[in-house]
C-alpha cells in the first residue's frame, strides 16, 4: 500500500491516506461522490445509476487522494491541478451517454461547476467520506493530504468552494486554516440544486506542509 511519507500507516490502527485512485475502485469512489454530491449533481447527471456510471468512467485516477480502512475506501478528495480534475467527461461524453436532447441542458448545469484555478493554485473539488467513518478524522487527514498534493506541486495556495446549506464542511475547513474571501448569493439555483449561495476559501500553503519527498526536490 502507498503511504506518503509522514502520514498515518496501518500500524497505527486507523484510516490512512493514499494519493491516486486505483483501478478497480472507480465505482467505489463514484458512490462516494454521489452520496456526498447526489442533490447538487442530479440536474446534470440522474438517474442515479447512470450518474454513478458517469462519474466511474470518466475519473482521472491521478487527481484523487483516497483514504482506506483497510483495502476498503472510505474516503476521497479530488482536485483540479493542471487543467484535469478527478471527475472527468466531457461534450462528446456527455451526449453520448444522454443524449443530444436531454444531454444539451445538462452540460449547461455542469458549466455552474467549473472552476479554473489561478497560477499557483490547486482547486479541491470537495471531500466524501462514508457515513459510517464519519467523525473519525479522514476528512482531516484528506485535507492535510491535499497541502500536501499542492506544496509538492510548488501551489501558493489551495481554494474550494462549499455551499451554505453544507456548515459542518466550512467548519471542517476552517479548523484547517480556510478563510472565507467571498461568498456568492446564488438565489436562482436553491430549487434547482438545493443551495443559495456559495463561499469561496483559501488556504496558504506554507513548507510545513510539504512531505519529505517534496522538500527534496
Amino acid at each position: 500500500m502507498e503511504t506518503p511519507k509522514g502520514r498515518p500507516t496501518a500500524e497505527t490502527g486507523g484510516p490512512v491516506v493514499r494519493r491516486n485512485v486505483h483501478r478497480g475502485e472507480e465505482e467505489r469512489v463514484s458512490a462516494l461522490y454521489w452520496e456526498a454530491f447526489g442533490r447538487k449533481l442530479a440536474p446534470a447527471l440522474d438517474p442515479p445509476a447512470v450518474g454513478r456510471r458517469f462519474i466511474a468512467n470518466h475519473l482521472h485516477h491521478d487527481r484523487g487522494i483516497a483514504a482506506l480502512d483497510g483495502e476498503r475506501v472510505v474516503g476521497v478528495a479530488g482536485y483540479r491541478l493542471s487543467g484535469r480534475a478527478l471527475t472527468g467527461g466531457g461534450v462528446t461524453d456527455v451526449l453520448s451517454t444522454y443524449g443530444l436532447f436531454r444531454g444539451l441542458p445538462r452540460l449547461a448545469v455542469l458549466t455552474l461547476f467549473e472552476r479554473t484555478p489561478a497560477d499557483g493554485e490547486l482547486v479541491m473539488d470537495g471531500i466524501a467520506v462514508d457515513a459510517t467513518h464519519r467523525g473519525r478524522g479522514i476528512g482531516s487527514l484528506l485535507l492535510k493530504e491535499i497541502a500536501a498534493v499542492a506544496a509538492d506541486n510548488g501551489c501558493r495556495r489551495v481554494r474550494l468552494d462549499v455551499i451554505d446549506v453544507n456548515p459542518r464542511a466550512r467548519a471542517l475547513y476552517e479548523r484547517h486554516g480556510f478563510a472565507a474571501v467571498r461568498t456568492e448569493k446564488t438565489p436562482y439555483l436553491r430549487r434547482l440544486l438545493g443551495f443559495g449561495a456559495v463561499t469561496t476559501m483559501h488556504r496558504e500553503i506554507t513548507s510545513a506542509d510539504a512531505t519529505e519527498e517534496g522538500r527534496e526536490r
